[in-house]
């Protein structure tokens, strides 16, 4: 396994600096956003694609510092019902596909995205419950008429142009936003299609890695490192569905953590080596959005505990003491 940052955190500093930032604090990969809400401060593909110079002088500044690319991320709703929107997501996602062929980069992340409840609607509609029957009728419409055919096309894409893993992070709002909704999109349209394992979506929805971990397997395509801190007395008054700001941290239900204070190291190791059962040796990309830290020092804390944490060496072929 190996060790990844996702860059934009640092957005507003040259690339180069960010990833001399990295260098030394012995992090030896990045993932780097090309569009959607990561931004494209550290790779704009319309200039990548374009400028044989500018792309030398991009792929130079990772060589520079023995950096490797994790992924390429776009996070976007592609399928937003706003069609000017829509195609705007959608055009970042297949540039970034461009940009990774290109690059040698062999995963892309981003989001399934939501459709909204009819064709003519203004807004996505994410679907919690299955009464009153409105609801499954929303959930037949979003998934047979728009996401499984737009996802159907876009792994086709994807394909054609050697890119083989799309990991989507499983993020409430969107269609896949846990393991089965995951699951179900994959069968429907094909392996590509795979998870970004972000265990930080999962815990204040009441699910523990070791089980998702072991129920997507193969699945997994890419993992980002960020914790969530539950809130007891928040959610005992009020539930975990929060839709209070970010910024509130006293009155909501949980709030997005560092690695290592939401959960103790015990739990990142058992996080690890579930991974591991599964086959997957790829990175572990540290995501920072703890709003009670610096980028700083949450960054550098979160480096720390991933360090004890991670499974560098290759699984063993064989038991040296058996």
């Amino acid at each position: 396994m190996k060790l990844s940052v996702l860059a934009n955190l640092y957005a507003s500093k040259p690339l180069d600096e960010v990833l001399g930032i990295l260098e030394n604090l012995g992090v030896g990969a990045a993932e780097i956003g090309c569009g959607g809400f990561p931004g494209k401060d550290h790779a704009d593909p319309d200039i990548l694609l374009s400028d044989e110079k500018a792309y030398t002088q991009w792929t130079d500044t990772f060589k520079k510092h023995n950096m490797e690319i994790s992924a390429l991320s776009c996070h976007g709703n592609p399928v937003h019902p706003d069609r000017e929107i829509a195609e705007n997501y959608d055009k970042d996602f297949r540039k970034t596909i461009l940009l990774a062929e290109k690059a040698g980069v062999e995963t892309v992340v981003t989001f399934s995205g939501c459709p909204g409840d009819h064709p003519g609607a203004k807004y996505p509609n994410w679907v919690t419950c299955p009464w009153p029957d409105d609801y499954l009728k929303i959930l037949d419409y979003q998934w047979n008429d728009v996401l499984i055919p737009y996802w159907t096309e876009a792994v086709k894409f994807a394909k054609e142009h050697g890119v083989n893993k799309i990991a989507l992070e499983l993020h409430p709002g969107f269609c896949c936003y846990n393991t089965e909704s995951l699951l179900k999109l994959r069968a429907a349209v094909g392996p590509v299609i795979g998870a970004n394992f972000d265990p930080s979506h999962l815990v204040w929805q009441g699910m523990e890695p070791a089980p998702a971990i072991r129920m997507l397997g193969d699945a997994i395509h890419h993992v980002h490192a960020k914790d969530t801190k539950i809130d007891k007395i928040n959610v005992a008054r009020a539930g975990v569905l929060d839709t209070k700001h970010y910024s509130d941290e006293i009155n909501r239900a949980w709030v997005f953590r560092t690695v290592g204070y939401g959960h103790g190291i015990d739990w990142w190791k058992d996080l690890v080596d579930n991974l591991r059962l599964v086959g997957y040796d790829g990175y572990l990309s540290i995501e920072h959005e703890d709003s009670l830290m610096s980028i700083d020092e949450g960054l550098k804390k979160a480096v720390a505990t991933m360090k004890e944490v991670i499974i560098n060496d290759p699984k063993p072929t064989t038991m040296a003491w058996a």
